[in-house]
This record gives structure tokens, C-alpha cells and sequence, in this order.
């Protein structure tokens, strides 16, 4: 349905900032229109969605807003209660000022996966130029040329060359390797959200290409583990720097979100 002809659902979110939550690094199929509005695609639906103030606009029906977006924002959970507890520590108190309003995505598990295989030795527009041209050739078309991300079982028949158009590099046989382990059984994402965290890791690097950095991404943004604590350059120098006796207890439990706020303050060049 045309975002255009919908009455919008509003939530009223202080302390939410809408464009840091899409444009951190942590979900690739979001842009911002003209207006500052946002546009993008999650578990096959579309949405417009508009940030006036600490007023959020879900151009959606009631429905979806419950059952989808609530739970993709991760709107349920109470952040500023998070960032008090994380200011216990200075230098997360430091980087919650400097970059505040993030949320975590709660993103489909199996997209998560794919969109950080892609993610390797990449940078955030051309993940989103691969993610958009696998849509476009292999998702379902959802009409005001949006198109879902395409299911396992889409791709796990495909052959390299028919994933040339993509431009994905050697991420497209690390691709195929997940949509064929995935399809098969051989890794069940549906048990991942029980197992413990580290047993959780090592199933994800069944899949070639599946390092830890990438297991760990999966966990965080596609089954909501807050407990998963992503590693790349940034973060090993904000652990280096700042942590190097380990983190801090104030964050425990909910590492993940702590991490996206260290993640975000460090790659926008803050002073540490």
C-alpha cells in the first residue's frame, strides 16, 4: 500500500534518533527520501517511516506496527534505563553523549546472516548496492519497486555465475554455501536463539566465510543476542584503548547495544 494514502501510526520515543539507528552499520536496506523521511524493507513488508521530533510516524497499518515494527525497533525495550546503567562507566558515558538515540535492529535472522557475509572487506554503500541488485534479481517483487530478500531455498540452486550480476566478489560463493547449509538443515538458524553463545558461534562457522566477526554480527542484529559483542578494527581499538583489563560490569548482559554506541563513537572519530 502507498505510504502516501496511510494514516501514520505515531509513537511518541524521546531519546530516539532515527537516521544514527538506520545508518550505523547495522542493517543495509534503509535510505532517506527526500524530506528526511526513511524507506526500506524488513520480513518481506515495506516501510516509510519519519522522525519528527521525539515523535516517530510508521506509515504502516496498525497490524504490521504491532507485529513487525515494534518488535524490528526493538521499541518494547527501555533504553534510557540501559544508558543510565552504562554511564556508570566514563567512557561509555562519553560515547552515549556523543552519539545517543541508537537502537539495536532486530533484523530476519537469515538476511542478518547474508548481509554481513557481504559485509567482508566492504564498505556500507556498496553492501547496500550488492543487497539491492539480490533483491531486485532474487526476492519477491512487493509492488512500488520494493522486493523481500530472498528465502534459502531461492538461492541455494544457484550457481556462481548466475550471482555475477550481484558484483559480490568471492562473497558470492560464501553466500551459496549459506543458502545451501541453511536450506538443507545442515545449520538450523531456528535453534540458534536457545543455544549458549559460544555453541551458537561455532554453528554459524559451519559456513564458509562465517569468521567470528560475522557470527557474531548475526547473533546481535538477527536473534537479538545483546549478549554478542562484535569485533572489527574499531571495536579491538576501543577494547585496546579503553577496556584492556576488560569490559565493564555495567554493561554485561547487554554488551551488544553498549558495543554499538562504542562502535559508532569511535568510527565517527570522537576522542577517545
Amino acid at each position: 500500500m502507498d505510504a502516501a494514502t496511510l494514516t501514520p501510526v505515531c509513537m511518541t520515543l524521546p531519546g530516539f534518533d532515527l537516521a544514527r539507528t538506520l545508518d550505523c552499520g547495522q542493517a543495509f536496506r534503509w535510505e532517506q527520501r527526500p524530506g528526511g523521511a526513511f524507506h526500506g524493507v524488513a520480513f518481506g513488508h515495506a516501510l516509510t517511516v519519519r522522525q519528527e521530533g521525539d515523535a516517530l510516524l510508521f506509515f504502516c497499518e496498525e497490524q504490521s506496527f504491532r507485529e513487525i515494527w515494534v518488535p524490528y525497533f526493538d521499541l518494547s525495550r527501555d533504553y534510557q534505563a540501559l544508558c543510565r546503567q552504562f554511564c556508570e562507566d566514563p567512557v561509555m558515558r562519553a560515547a552515549i553523549a556523543a552519539c545517543p538515540g541508537i537502537r539495536i535492529l532486530r533484523q530476519e535472522p537469515w538476511e542478518a546472516l547474508c548481509s554481513f557475509i557481504l559485509s567482508q572487506n566492504n564498505h556500507i554503500p556498496r553492501i547496500k548496492g550488492i543487497i539491492r541488485r539480490l533483491c531486485e534479481a532474487f526476492g519477491s517483487p512487493l509492488g512500488e519497486g520494493d522486493f523481500a530478500f530472498p528465502p534459502p531455498e531461492r538461492l541455494a540452486g544457484c550457481s556462481a555465475s548466475s550471482l555475477a550480476p550481484l558484483r559480490a566478489g568471492f562473497r558470492a560463493g560464501y553466500l551459496l554455501d549459506a543458502a545451501e547449509k541453511v536450506a538443507s538443515g545442515a545449520v538450523d538458524l531456528g535453534g540458534l536463539y536457545s543455544l549458549p553463545l559460544e555453541q551458537a558461534r561455532l554453528t554459524l562457522q559451519k559456513i564458509r566465510g562465517v569468521g567470528p566477526k560475522v557470527a557474531e554480527c548475526t547473533l546481535l542484529y538477527g536473534f537479538g543476542r545483546m549478549d554478542a559483542f562484535p569485533m572489527d578494527v574499531w571495536m579491538k581499538r576501543v577494547v585496546a584503548e579503553c577496556y584492556p583489563n576488560g569490559l565493564p560490569a555495567c554493561i554485561l548482559g547487554h554488551q551488544g547495544i553498549a558495543q554499538q554506541y562504542l562502535f559508532d563513537w569511535r568510527r565517527s572519530r570522537q576522542t577517545i
